[in-house]
């Protein structure tokens, strides 16, 4: 049902192959997608298995909001939400042992900051334990039909039990976006605390502006960084009326530049500039012009009856688009407004795109002026005949009277 629903509401779309194109990027694994119609843009190697550090969080956050009602409930942290956190040199929110915060907040702490306290904190509250909120994250993985993913922390230090690939992240998060709450927080360039103590700030955003990176298109999203598991990032973005989502790891690992928030510069930056939403067929446009008798008008143009748009090239080949129609070619008074006329299907590169009904959409007065005109020839000719009979039986009944 879901997947019919989404044919529904997308474009009428035709796949592009682009996901070809050689881009010079640091990351070992990436893929595009165009969010609003479903279409892969681009791949890099997105079924190889990696090691993908904080990106992890995401499933974190994901298995907390379907396991959470109210996300200002207050929690209170312990001394277990930090236990060995300082040894693995993980990076955190900033909470402290015997604060009251609210999972709101823990979430925030999670998902901006990438705090690892905030995501013990959160394991322990929902599922009594790291160990068994592991297992709701092993179980969402079932549930989304993953094949190369399993997951050993709710933190994403280095462990080689702990992985996914680019194609799978991206299925995750896909999944996470469909929660509002989620994607309002990735989406925040800060937050504080409900307690005023504590001001998380979008890691994304602090180094574009760090290190001068023009990345305004750029909603927001995650990042993840580790010895093993390189630079990744799974951000979305919007440019041009077009929802795109983006997820890389592997990028070098340089305190010097963050060259996974460079890879997407890069790689929505040659989507953005040679691809776009195309009204390929416009329904104020005629696609044909068929004759008409005994009318006010010699002809009538036919249109299509909606319009289609699709991600293409800028400079798509406009002949490219087709059109086959099927039905009446000439219509007179007695073809009524209303009436299916003919069929029309549109083709992009002889693949179809679309079948339309051609249904005429206004009625055709008669005009007796028309109809003289276009039948003055059969009518002097069956005038002359009739007459021509007429006076061969007279003259034949005069000769019989003779």
């Amino acid at each position: 049902m879901k997947k019919i629903l989404t044919l529904i509401i997308t474009f009428v779309i035709l796949t592009v192959k682009v996901n070809a194109v050689n881009l010079n990027i640091s990351s070992k694994t990436a893929i595009l997608y165009n969010l609003d119609n479903g279409e892969i843009l681009y791949e890099k190697n997105a079924d190889e298995k990696v090691s993908i550090a904080s990106l992890t969080k995401i499933m974190t956050a994901l298995v907390t909001l379907e396991n959470i009602q109210d996300l200002d409930k207050q929690v209170v942290l312990i001394n277990q939400d930090f236990q060995g956190l300082v040894q693995a040199n993980a990076v955190t929110a900033g909470f402290t042992k015997g604060e009251i915060v609210t999972y709101k907040d823990l979430l925030y702490g999670l998902l901006l900051p990438s705090g690892a306290d905030a995501a013990k904190a959160l394991a322990r509250n929902i599922a009594g334990s790291e160990d068994s909120f592991i297992k709701m994250m092993n179980d969402k993985v079932k549930e989304l039909d993953l094949k190369q993913t399993n997951f050993s922390t709710v933190i994403g230090l280095d462990d080689e039990n702990n992985y996914s690939t680019a194609r799978e992240l991206s299925l995750i998060f896909k999944e996470a976006l469909k929660n509002n709450d989620f994607k309002t927080i990735i989406k925040a360039k800060q937050y504080t605390t409900s307690d005023g103590k504590i001001k998380f700030k979008s890691t994304i955003q602090s180094n574009a502006k760090k290190f001068d990176i023009d990345i305004p298109y750029i909603l927001g999203g995650k990042t993840g960084t580790t010895t093993d598991a390189g630079l990744c990032l799974a951000t979305i973005a919007k440019a041009n009326n077009v929802n795109y989502m983006l997820v890389t790891t592997g990028a070098l690992y340089d305190k010097k530049a963050p060259h996974h928030i460079e890879d997407a510069k890069i790689i929505y930056d040659y989507f953005i500039n040679n691809y776009g939403n195309q009204k390929v067929v416009n329904k104020n446009n005629p696609f044909k012009t068929i004759k008409t008798k005994y009318t006010d008008k010699n002809t009538l143009k036919l249109y299509p009856n909606k319009n289609i748009t699709m991600y293409l090239e800028n400079d798509y080949n406009k002949n490219d688009i087709k059109y086959t129609y099927q039905g009446k070619e000439e219509l007179t008074p007695l073809n009524k407004k209303g009436e299916t006329i003919g069929t029309l299907k549109i083709y992009y590169q002889d693949k179809l795109l679309d079948t339309q009904k051609i249904i005429l959409k206004e009625n055709l007065n008669f005009n007796i002026q028309s109809f003289l005109k276009q039948e003055i020839i059969p009518i002097i000719s069956i005038t002359s005949t009739i007459l021509l009979v007429i006076i061969i039986i007279i003259v034949k009944k005069k000769r019989a009277n003779h």
